[in-house]
């Protein structure tokens, strides 16, 4: 694990011993690790600008060697909000629940992917959504809701667009808009669907 992991994996376990970092829970701190890279990079001034996940760990693990208590009590209280926004947005979906609902998303998703994929600029593009997000209090799952919000606009096969110009602008206009809304909403954002064999060996 690098800096940033092993940090984020002890403040998670301090919070909830029985999360498995290392195990069924794997996927938690990665997430986590990517929500608190994006929040430093808004809170940097970062945004934009060519900067990887090594630069990151660089600039914390040199924070660390200056003050290691400013930067422990900081993640600690992140971790803390953090866990609290993954309890209120993120809901497991159990076998078929809510399946008509799921696939029509994922139907969305689908048809984006090629398009997706076929973009340059996506990554600035995801950016800028996800600092409106974390602008808007939103620190939970930012990566993944700035993809999607991105994918369900390029997917809706109902708009077209003249020109790549026009349809980036577009997306990105719609996908703010629905950014902003999402962080005045209450409730989950992000599901995630498992089979019932997968959540009974998860809560045993």
């Amino acid at each position: 694990m690098n800096f940033i992991e092993t940090l984020m994996s002890e403040k998670l376990i301090e919070k909830n011993p029985l999360i498995d970092v290392l195990g069924a829970d794997r996927k938690v701190l990665q997430i986590a690790c990517q929500d608190l890279t994006n929040y430093l990079k808004v809170h940097w001034g970062l945004v934009g600008k060519d900067t990887d996940q090594c630069e990151i760990v660089e600039r914390l693990e040199k924070l660390y060697e200056q003050d290691p208590q400013e930067l422990t009590e900081f993640v600690t209280v992140w971790s803390g909000m953090w866990l609290k926004k993954w309890g209120e947005r993120v809901k497991l979906l159990i076998g078929k629940e809510n399946s008509k609902k799921w696939n029509n998303v994922t139907k969305i998703l689908n048809n984006a992917e090629p398009i997706w994929a076929k973009l340059s600029n996506r990554h600035q593009m995801e950016d800028v959504v996800i600092l409106t997000l974390i602008r808007n209090g939103e620190i939970c799952g930012t990566s993944i809701l700035a993809e999607n919000l991105l994918k369900m606009e390029l997917g809706d096969e109902k708009k077209k667009y003249p020109t790549e110009q026009a349809q980036t602008l577009n997306v990105v206009n719609n996908a703010l808009r629905k950014a902003r809304d999402l962080t005045q909403s209450k409730g989950p954002l992000i599901f995630v669907k498992v089979d019932k064999g997968y959540y009974s060996s998860a809560s045993c």
